[in-house]
Formats: C-alpha cells, sequence, structure tokens
C-alpha cells in the first residue's frame, strides 16, 4: 500500500543500465496479472538498443524521457498469437472484432500496471506514455508488428535521478459512487477541482498559456477538439488496417 500511495512519474533517468535478469524478473511480475480467459492478449516489445529508441522518439513527440529512457516498453493488444494457437490446433478463431480488441487492450493495460510496480518494488522509476496510440501505425511500422495486434501504451523505464513530488488528486469523495452513479452538481464540481486550480502550479500554467481557467488549458490547448478528431479516425483506420474492425 505505501508504495502504491507514493507512485510518481519519473521523467530523468541515470546513465545506468537496468541488468538483463532483473527485467526479466519485472516482467516476468507482469505476466501475473489478470487476463480476460487466462488468453494472455498481451506482448511486450523491450527497446534497449539506442538505435531503435532513436527510431521510436519522434513517435512518442520527442519528449525528453522517450529519448533518454535506458528502456522502453511497449505494451501490445496482442490477439495474433493466441489465433494462431488456435489455428495450428484445429480451432476455428473468431477474433477479428473490436470486442476482441478490447479484451486484448485491457489484457495489455493490466500487465502494464503490475510491471510498474513491480519496476518501482526494485527502486526503478516508470512513465507512462500517452503517446503511443496517436501514432499506432507508425509504431506497427517499426516494431514489425503483424495483424491483430496493437500497440497501446509505452512505459519509460530507469533508475530516477531524483524522485519529484506526489501530484495532485481529485479526493476520494469525487471517485465513488455508491451503488449507483449519483451525476454532479457544479457546486460539487466546483469543490472537487479547488485545490488542484490553486495549486501554484497550475495558475503559472493558465498564466503563460493567456487562459482563463485550468480547464482551458486541458480544452485548448493540451488536449484540443481537433486533435482528438484526428487521432481518433487515424488511429479506427489503423485498426481496420490491423483487422480489428471489419466495416
Amino acid at each position: 500500500m505505501e508504495l502504491l500511495n507514493k507512485h510518481v512519474t519519473v521523467r530523468k533517468f541515470k546513465d545506468k543500465e537496468i541488468s538483463e535478469e532483473l527485467l526479466k524478473s519485472i516482467l516476468y511480475s507482469g505476466t501475473r496479472a489478470s487476463t480476460t480467459g487466462n488468453m494472455q492478449l498481451y506482448s511486450i516489445v523491450v527497446n534497449r538498443c539506442k538505435e531503435s529508441i532513436e527510431k521510436l522518439a519522434p513517435l512518442h513527440f520527442n519528449q525528453p524521457v522517450a529519448k533518454t529512457a535506458p528502456v522502453l516498453l511497449t505494451f501490445v493488444a496482442d490477439f495474433n498469437r493466441f489465433t494462431k494457437w488456435c489455428e495450428f490446433n484445429n480451432a476455428k478463431p473468431g477474433y477479428n472484432n473490436f470486442l476482441s480488441f478490447t479484451n486484448a487492450l485491457i489484457d495489455a493495460i493490466l500487465v502494464a500496471q503490475n510491471v510498474c510496480i513491480a519496476a518501482e518494488n526494485y527502486g526503478l522509476g516508470i512513465c507512462y506514455l500517452g503517446t503511443t496510440t496517436y501514432n499506432a501505425k507508425e509504431i506497427i511500422d517499426v516494431l514489425d508488428l503483424p495483424l491483430l495486434t496493437f500497440p497501446v501504451t509505452t512505459v519509460a523505464l530507469g533508475y530516477p535521478v531524483e524522485v519529484p513530488e506526489l501530484t495532485d488528486r481529485i479526493p476520494l469523495e469525487g471517485i465513488i459512487h455508491k451503488e449507483s452513479y449519483c451525476d454532479y452538481k457544479k457546486s460539487d464540481i466546483d469543490r472537487l477541482y479547488e485545490c488542484k486550480e490553486n495549486l501554484d502550479a497550475s495558475k503559472k500554467f493558465v498564466s503563460e498559456n493567456g487562459k482563463e481557467t485550468l480547464a482551458q488549458v486541458f480544452t485548448d490547448v493540451r488536449y484540443k477538439e481537433a486533435d482528438n478528431n484526428f487521432f481518433s479516425a487515424k488511429m479506427l483506420e489503423t485498426l481496420k488496417q490491423q483487422g480489428f474492425i471489419l466495416f
């Protein structure tokens, strides 16, 4: 519990190699995550070579953490392996559909979180790269991913230069719904986001971006509607190309 409660995102790593034995142990712990029907619908592509990391970094918008991490782990929703097992054993698979993608997506995220917890338990730092789905098509090409696979997230892994302070979270009362979902009134939203909005870092964020509110920073700068629509269309097209959507 203490380990989970102290989780932070690490974006600066030491120039220190992670041993193959340690990495293998961490990845094994990842595979103990829950999985749909015990099918293990995921693969993990490990990139440690400088040249391969340099190929991936631009697809993560050249974030410094993506360029300097000793290890990049790409977690792949993978129905290719299970489909082949079915075909090689006289069973007809029916996994080229969106439901199957969703099952594999969930499996991949679960194993990624297990890997992160295991890594932190050994004193390593992690950073999720949410850019993976933005440029899934290009990552597929770089990593030679076959049909019925899709990269869903990447984790940068290494020994932290420093451990940042805990980031803010919405109060638990704003997350928990008892028995059924209770929608929020404006007064609820104001109360739940008050702490986040009044942080010095948040106020600076608003000022630097010339906005009136922190919410506007998210809607107008960080996660814009036009970008969301563009990358959504790109992702859907890639899912079609990978065989998960047939229409």
